[in-house]
């Protein structure tokens, strides 16, 4: 879907976003920044590190003078509006991960801001790929269901992120449709993809993961022609075609 534009796609190996653009490769007339520090859990004990890839990887970006486009995260809202979050609404990260992402955000001086929610896809780490590790090894898991967001298909947000190109630069939500807990996502999984695994639902205080998250991060756009994707599930049946 981008195959118009001729991308160029970069390794971490052809460039450590932590460093300057190196010198030999083209320079480019757009930049799609997907590279992050990701580790939530991670990011709560080595904070400089995390902001070395999230902020100043992506001052490193901005500093092309291209064009961005900047995937951020619902993770830069506290979570406790407790309806849909929109555009304008005030950021409050409640961890080092959401601090970085949002410190990125500001580095954007012309392109899009994308925030997203719950990524997932046929490839990587994602909570999709470890659900169907698990599950296929285990009889029951413990997965939190007091925290609430839209699962996003990698897939959607591309073809979304394709059409944004259209609309005038700024932040913009790009969430599936649809909102569940990570309970009730795990479950849906397993459902779909036929295995025989137990979900025991348990708080995020019993999880005890040490990054804290949100309890409702789901994301809407207030802008009438932002890209909409579909429900989360059929995001969900995508993946696991591709899987298959």
């Amino acid at each position: 879907m981008f195959a118009d534009l001729e991308p160029l796609a970069l390794t971490r190996e052809d460039w450590d976003v932590r460093e300057p653009y190196p010198d030999g490769l083209p320079r480019p007339g757009l930049v799609l920044h997907a590279a992050a520090w990701t580790n939530v859990d991670g990011a709560e004990e080595n904070r400089e590190e995390a902001f070395a890839v999230n902020d100043a990887g992506t001052r490193n970006a901005a500093s092309l003078g291209a064009p961005i486009v900047y995937f951020s995260s619902d993770y830069v809202f506290d979570g406790t509006k407790g309806e849909p979050y929109v555009e304008t609404d005030p950021t409050q990260p409640l961890s080092v991960y959401g601090q970085s992402k949002l410190a990125g955000e500001r580095q954007v001086r012309a392109g899009w801001i994308i925030r997203s929610s719950w990524l997932f896809g046929a490839t990587g780490h994602n909570f999709v790929r470890t659900m169907l590790r698990l599950g296929a090894e285990r009889d029951e898991l413990a997965v939190v269901t007091d925290q609430r967001g839209c699962p996003t298909y990698v897939g959607h947000l591309a073809k979304a992120t394709r059409e944004l190109l259209e609309l005038p630069q700024g932040t913009w939500h790009v969430a599936a449709d649809g909102d569940c807990t990570w309970a009730d996502f795990a479950e849906a999984i397993f459902s779909e993809a036929d295995l025989t695994c137990d979900v025991r639902r348990i708080s995020t205080a019993e999880f005890g993961a040490p990054a804290p998250r949100p309890a409702y991060s789901v994301l809407r756009s207030e802008q009438p022609e932002a890209p909409r994707l579909p429900h989360w599930r059929e995001g969900l049946r995508a993946c696991l075609e591709r899987l298959r």
